[in-house]
């Protein structure tokens, strides 16, 4: 085992830049909550757009919390590092997002059964003339919608630069946030048309979104915790990194038959790689080799233990269920 880069020059830079859009995500929010806030009136579909402004803090101060730690040099009490807190911080991304998902659901539904109707009144913001309250509902969730679209975007090829599946969650919560905003402001037009229901309509069209991100991310952080073979950020299909190393050992003249098994520890990949060589001369310097070669292969690749076995046991298919 050879010691490794954290992360090469070119990624950190990404890094840095990540790590200011989402301070820049942290402080639009605040100002999206606040305005919100005193915009909310009595429409459920406004309450529910606030919840998930709120909620959408969580993803980038969860990145932020986990780009300080997982940085610590390992120790005794942690002999693999800290890479890990990336995957603690998707996880109560993903609990919180299914939780609170959940709860607007209900209150939506429940309000909707009841036939309870959710008026729009007049007021007086600016002096004694009277408007809408509406107007300014759909002012401030414009507000909310519009500079999401572009940060999201900006965050989607930076997470998949830097293999960071918190990053990845957090642009696609900028995505359900701008979403959101649509459905509402669906909801308080149906409102000044006289349609009742359009706002608990809205706003559980809004947290089944919640609920489903919720759920999603959810699955991915207790399957990567369980140490499920690495995937992609967006968890679309397995990384091909495994293979690749497998690949290359088996590349390798003094190599039999190898087997290659990595787990994800944030945005790096730790493992081991089982070999079967052909004989023992120079095994220790084979190894050593091997394994500094492989390590160069990708700068995702943090750790990986090369053990020479006299054949391979290879794992049984999951099956459906796995």
């Amino acid at each position: 085992m050879a010691e490794h880069h954290e992360m090469p020059p070119d990624k950190h830079q990404k890094l840095v830049k990540a790590v200011r859009l989402e301070w820049i995500s942290i402080l639009y929010l605040l100002s999206a909550i606040v305005l919100l806030y005193f915009t909310l009136g009595s429409s459920q579909a406004m309450k529910a757009a606030w919840v998930e402004d709120i909620l959408g803090l969580t993803p980038p101060i969860a990145f932020l919390v986990a780009s300080r730690v997982r940085n610590r040099k390992p120790n005794d009490r942690f002999p693999y590092g800290y890479h890990r807190a990336t995957a603690i911080a998707y996880l109560c991304a993903a609990v919180a997002l299914l939780a609170l998902g959940a709860f607007i659901l209900y209150d939506s539904v429940s309000k909707l059964l009841k036939f309870e109707h959710a008026p729009i009144d007049l007021v007086k913001p600016f002096g004694d003339r009277p408007i809408w309250l509406g107007w300014l509902m759909l002012a401030a969730l414009a507000y909310s919608a519009v500079p999401q679209v572009f940060l999201g975007r900006l965050k989607q090829p930076l997470a998949r630069e830097l293999n960071d599946k918190v990053l990845y969650a957090d642009s696609e919560m900028n995505r359900a946030d701008w979403m959101t905003a649509g459905a509402a402001m669906l909801g308080v037009v149906g409102i000044g048309f006289g349609l009742w229901w359009a706002d608990s309509v809205a706003a559980s069209v809004i947290s089944v979104d919640i609920v489903r991100d919720g759920w999603k991310n959810l699955r991915v952080a207790v399957d990567d915790l369980m140490d499920k073979e690495p995937t992609v950020v967006d968890d679309s299909r397995a990384d091909p990194l495994p293979l690749w190393v497998k690949n290359e050992l088996m590349l390798m003249d003094w190599v039999k038959d190898a087997e290659v098994r990595l787990r994800e520890g944030g945005h790096v990949f730790l493992g081991e790689a089982f070999v079967v060589p052909v004989d023992n001369e120079d095994l220790v310097g084979r190894i050593d080799r091997a394994n500094q070669h492989l390590l160069d292969l990708d700068w995702r690749l943090h750790e990986l233990v090369i053990t020479p076995v006299p054949e391979i046991q290879r794992p049984e298919p999951a099956g459906e269920g796995g």
